[in-house]
């Protein structure tokens, strides 16, 4: 009987010369382009050296770059980055020839890209690129070829580098490597990985690189058997996705399949996308809040705007607050008559609210349901792209950023005047004025603090938001004088 083939691992110094960092000549950069992106492929190596996106710019100003999603220069180091039966840190950088320089997707029909490399090794590696039309999905397809004459045993390498892209202000939201493993959303902190590389392994939906904004992920068809190595050096944060290791016989072919989505981490794009994408739009504790915030937000901004929807609870609220300063002498009588006796004072207390249709809780009530609304608007502001470099008018170009007004002065610790928050603060003060102090002294001294309090809080607050509040608070002021008018007649 003849002898079983012998099988090498990819990985031995005699099938995989040393690596070197660039093959002998440098191949050319594909344009690729479609109405969502604009994006550069190097042959040398086959990563996306540039993803820009058509949609969206660096800064509110009209005539600023369009978005940026690579911040990586090595080849090495390019998102996309394959190889097989050796790590990418490892393996010698292949030079591939593309069929086509330029792609542009400008129908209605996905077209292909394909890219050869012949590798030393024995390997022929085939990339295509399908690129759609109105879509941030890419699908790829990866082809390994072994063209000797002897098994080769190995492991496929897809690499997903880069470096933030979240901005300055976003410094305090997450960005770095995450991932969608068992169906758990896992978001990992650059500043572990600096202490160590993790592995994480189990049924991987995807691997993403996100920002605030904007999102860099991979998709492998087969989700099991997967692991994920991560590793950060400086600002440089690598996802690595390794295959089960698997057996190329001679001359025969393996192939392995991926989605890449590269784009806006709106939940809309991202759910039409699949392969729960939308999860890695996470906004914390309050995200069963700020979910449906963020929906009503889209709604009505093609309607008449959200500031209405507060009206029904706050109205309701004041009417409580003014029943019950009525009633505040009546209640300071039952204090004195039942002292010693609280079982009593609680039953004439409730038959007193009932016979002035008082609520006890409606005056603090919107409050309370206002103060976790308002935190849920303060993720969505800071994190929906649907926001981002949205304008309001005259000086607000932004409403996901401080309010400012550039005067030609450098204003310290402010840079320009916070307009919109010094108006949000004198409308406190005004309501206040116009609505019923509390009966106890020490709460009415602790409300008089409370514009200058909030003033001072709402500084760095994102635009919007102060918004809102101003908003609110002015609808509040116009329902205190009518509930006093009526009230007085």
């Amino acid at each position: 009987a003849p002898a079983p083939a012998q099988i090498i691992q990819a990985g031995e110094p005699a099938q995989f010369e040393q690596p070197v960092n660039l093959p002998a000549q440098e191949g050319r950069d594909i344009i690729v382009e479609t109405s969502n992106y604009k994006a550069v492929i190097a042959e040398t190596g086959g990563g996306i050296k540039s993803f820009r996106l058509k949609q969206y710019r660096e800064t509110p100003a009209p005539d600023a770059e369009l978005k940026e999603l690579i911040t990586t220069s090595s080849y090495r180091d390019l998102p996309l980055y394959f190889t097989w039966g050796v790590e990418p840190r490892r393996a010698q950088i292949p030079l591939f020839v593309a069929d086509k320089e330029t792609l542009n997707v400008d129908t209605d029909e996905s077209r292909t890209l394909t890219m050869t490399a012949q590798l030393s090794s024995g390997l022929q590696i085939t990339r295509r690129m399908t690129f759609a039309p109105d879509s941030y999905l890419i699908n790829i397809s990866v082809e390994v070829h072994n063209l000797s004459e002897t098994p080769l045993q190995g492991s496929s390498y897809m690499s997903l580098t880069n470096r933030p892209f979240a901005s300055a202000s976003a410094r305090y939201l997450f960005s770095g490597p995450a991932a969608l493993i068992d169906g758990k959303l896992q978001e990992i902190k650059p500043k572990n990985l600096e202490e160590a590389d993790q592995t994480l392994q189990g049924n991987i939906t995807w691997v993403a690189f996100e920002g605030t904004y904007f999102m860099t992920g991979v998709i492998p068809e087969n989700q099991s058997n997967q692991t994920l190595k991560l590793s950060a050096e400086g600002e440089m944060t690598n996802s690595l996705l390794l295959s089960a290791e698997q057996v190329i016989p001679a001359a025969g072919r393996l192939q392995y399949n991926y989605q890449v989505y590269f784009g806006p981490k709106k939940i809309t794009t991202l759910r039409e996308a699949g392969h729960d994408l939308e999860r890695i739009v996470n906004f914390g504790w309050f995200d069963k809040l700020a979910r449906p915030a963020l929906y009503l937000l889209n709604f009505f901004y093609g309607y008449v705007g959200n500031y209405g929807i507060a009206m029904p609870i706050a109205q309701k609220g004041l009417k409580s607050m003014k029943n019950m300063q009525k009633i505040q002498p009546k209640m300071a009588k039952l204090k004195e008559k039942y002292k010693n006796d609280s079982a009593r004072l609680n039953q004439e207390m409730m038959g007193l609210y009932k016979t002035y249709k008082v609520n006890p809780l409606g005056g603090c009530l919107p409050m309370l349901l206002q103060i976790p609304v308002f935190f849920a608007l303060y993720k969505v502001l800071l994190q929906a792209i649907e926001l981002r470099h949205a304008p309001f008018m005259l000086w607000i170009t932004d409403l996901s950023a401080p309010d400012r007004l550039m005067v030609g002065v450098d204003i310290p610790y402010l840079g320009g005047i916070p307009v919109l928050t010094l108006l949000m603060g004198g409308s406190m003060f005004l309501q206040q004025k116009m609505t019923p102090s509390p009966a106890d002294p020490t709460q009415a001294k602790i409300m008089m603090f409370l514009p200058v309090i909030f003033t001072f809080m709402f500084l760095n607050f994102a635009s919007g938001l102060v918004l809102y509040w101003l908003v609110n608070n002015l609808l509040s002021i116009g329902q205190q004088y009518i509930i006093n008018k009526q009230a007085a007649a």
